[in-house]
């Protein structure tokens, strides 16, 4: 039988897509190229708004609408954070959640037996160990994601997720080597270390987050070392000096900002104010050169006012972000933020995300046209047609470069002379 995954979400769904992926190779499936000839359905879902959301239910009723007698799996984070709505997936044959991935195989082998829907989502609770399962590859990728913590403790007053993906759990050190090893065999030259609150990695087992690079740095064969989206508080002094003794780490960094006005952070409790945010960024920016910094940005939150705003729109511009993902708030059940007064009305959500992406498309062009001029190593990933391979230099800049050889994989330093829309144009120095 044939199988195909979909991934909605982050970068740690695509390495559980991976791990679902090998468990079913391994079972004796055959892992489909194709969305419209596959015998099985496998949804790995994200519940972090209401549109994640209504993307999976629209997918799960188009899958059963053209796909009759196919298998649907649905699993990820929407049905754990909402064990108890199992009757709103009736079009699903099995639901699994975050807990029993591995157990996929012999649920499907189940279902064939019986015919019966099957639902198999259990509760977080604090002895929940780490799912300590591996990768050995990702498929038409040059650069590896590897999950090495999951769960949150923080509990920010508009998330779901720590009810999605229970407290802090870390892969442990001797576990990680080994998977970066065989990785490095494999050929990947870039690995990114992932996680659900990846700051928080080793916290229960009095490691950090640098222990984690230290040791994906000391492997030979990965020549870049990158990390996931991270909370901004936990990137002090004392880890920002340990990260630029590493040469091969990247200096991108992506700090989770949600608003540049306190006020609206105290709202939603973050664990920083905006001039903290401003300092760890100043701080990041005098340690490495030509660093990257991103962010994500929430608008319309609960009770946000037109002047906090602006206050925050007037932050995002002051600190000129290399990227900034914009996004409205979506109001989760079961969440603090959720009945919280003064709700915000969506068209004026819509308005507030437009002005904020404008500001932040300008940030962006601004970054690219301060990279021209520079000699950096790009790795490269993928032809883009008309000739041009596609890659990223270590602040995760995109640039594009002419090659009429197969540079898939390999490393070369390019001189970024140009503009095309998002990318870089680049020469071979």
């Amino acid at each position: 039988m044939t199988f195909y995954i979909y991934n909605f979400g982050c970068k740690v769904n695509q390495y559980e897509s991976q791990i679902m992926s090998e468990l079913m190779v391994e079972h004796g499936y055959i892992h489909s190229t194709s969305k419209n000839s596959a015998d099985i359905f496998i949804i790995n879902s994200c519940t972090v708004t209401a549109v994640s959301d209504n993307k999976v239910m629209k997918l799960i009723r188009h899958l059963r609408r053209e796909n009759p007698d196919c298998i649907i799996v649905l699993t990820g984070c929407m049905p754990q954070a909402y064990p108890d709505k199992t009757e709103e997936f009736s079009l699903v044959d099995i639901v699994l959640g975050n807990s029993v991935r591995s157990e996929l195989p012999s649920e499907i082998e189940k279902f064939l037996s019986t015919k019966n829907q099957i639902i198999n989502v259990h509760r977080y609770t604090k002895s929940t160990d780490f799912e300590t399962v591996s990768v050995t590859k990702f498929e038409e990728r040059t650069r590896a994601f590897i999950k090495i913590e999951d769960g949150c403790n923080r509990y920010c007053s508009y998330c779901i997720i720590p009810y999605a993906r229970g407290p802090v759990r870390s892969k442990p050190i001797d576990i990680l080597k080994r998977e970066l090893e065989h990785l490095a065999k494999s050929g990947y030259k870039e690995v990114v270390l992932v996680g659900i609150n990846l700051s928080a990695y080793g916290s229960e087992f009095g490691l950090d987050l640098g222990h984690a690079v230290e040791c994906a740095c000391e492997i030979d064969g990965i020549e870049r070392v990158r990390l996931g989206s991270l909370e901004p508080e936990r990137m002090d002094k004392y880890m920002i000096d340990r990260l630029t003794k590493l040469d091969k780490f990247c200096p991108q960094f992506h700090l989770s900002l949600q608003s540049g006005c306190t006020e609206t952070l105290k709202r939603m409790n973050r664990h920083y104010t905006a001039d903290e945010y401003k300092k760890i960024v100043n701080d990041l920016r005098s340690a490495f050169t030509n660093c990257s910094i991103t962010t994500d940005v929430m608008v319309g939150f609960a009770g946000e006012s037109e002047e906090e705003f602006q206050t925050s729109a007037d932050f995002v511009k002051d600190i000129a972000f290399a990227k900034v993902h914009v996004f409205p708030y979506s109001r989760r059940e079961g969440t603090k933020a959720y009945n919280a007064p003064d709700q915000v009305d969506g068209s004026v959500k819509t308005i507030r995300a437009k002005i904020m992406t404008d500001l932040t498309n300008q940030s962006r062009q601004d970054f690219l046209n301060s990279q021209l001029g520079l000699i950096e190593d790009v790795l490269f990933e993928q032809p883009v047609g008309g000739g041009y391979w596609e890659g990223y230099t270590k602040n995760y800049t995109p640039v594009k470069v002419l090659s009429e050889e197969n540079i898939n994989g390999r490393i070369f330093k390019v001189k970024l002379i140009s503009i095309n829309g998002e990318h870089c144009i680049g020469e071979f120095v």
